[in-house]
Parts: structure tokens; sequence; C-alpha cells
């Protein structure tokens, strides 16, 4: 059961690190456009950039789907790394379809792969709500500017 929260955690830790390091990637993309961002035509760039992290957090998603199908095919417990993804993929998005289960001995890795992708899954939608958020405030902040220019 120690072995089993050991790896659990340490599965957890590279995913959280790598979804964190690729949201820091987009916001620091997002922070060097921040001036573009704000100008016309708001609609176009907001569908374009919400689609891109959309896809960027996605991407995320997935290579943490493939770290945990890894660990579960290094540790043996399946002997073909395609059932180790289509495990992963079930128990990380809490589909949990039950026709593929982990032997006994392993079965509090497949609580802990939900419960990553349960707290990764709420974390990448936090952050296309703030984005969305800001991305709409810069662009009522910009009309208002605008607005003022016009009536000095």
């Amino acid at each position: 059961m120690v072995l089993q929260l050991f790896i659990g955690t340490l599965a957890v830790t590279v995913t959280v690190v790598l979804s964190a390091t690729m949201i820091w990637i987009a916001s620091r993309i997002l922070s060097h456009m921040s001036d573009r961002l704000a100008q016309p035509p708001y609609a176009l760039k907001t569908i374009v950039i919400v689609s891109a992290i959309t896809l960027w957090l996605m991407g995320a998603m997935s290579v943490s789907i493939w770290v945990w199908a890894l660990f579960f095919w290094g540790l043996d417990i399946f002997t073909n790394f395609e059932p180790a993804l289509y495990f992963a993929s079930v128990s990380f998005t809490t589909l949990g379809f039950g026709d593929i289960l982990l032997p006994v001995e392993w079965r509090l890795l497949s609580g802990i792969c939900a419960a990553n992708g349960l707290i990764l899954f709420g974390l990448s939608a936090a952050y296309l709500f703030e984005l969305f958020s800001r991305l709409h405030a810069a662009h009522v902040e910009h009309r208002r500017r605008m607005m003022e220019d016009q009536a000095v």
C-alpha cells in the first residue's frame, strides 16, 4: 500500500508540474502579446486565443495520461502499452468503464489517477475562465479609453 501511495504521489507530482509548466508557458506568451490582444478585432482574437489555449491545455492533459500509462506499463501492470494507455485515459477522465481493472495489489493507483485528472481538469477550467475574464476586461478597458479619447 505504501508503495502504491509513493508511486501515485510521484505520478501526480510529475503531471501537476507538467500542467503548471504548460500554464506558465501559455501565460508568458499571452503577456508578451497583451497590447495586441486588447485591440480590435476582439471576437476573432478571443476565439483564436481561447481555442489555442484550450488545445494547449488538452495537450497537457494528453501528456499527463501518457505519463500515467508509462507508470502502469513500467510497473508491469499491463503487458502491452495500449491497455495501459486505455486504462489511464478512462481513469484520468473519471469515466471508469470497469472493463479493464488493475490487479488488487495496484488498485489504489486507479483512484489516485482519477483524483489527479479531476484536479487537473479543474485547474485547466479555472485557467480558461480567468483567461476569458482578462480578455474581456482588456477589451472593455480598450473601448473605454477609445471613447475617452473621442470625447476629448
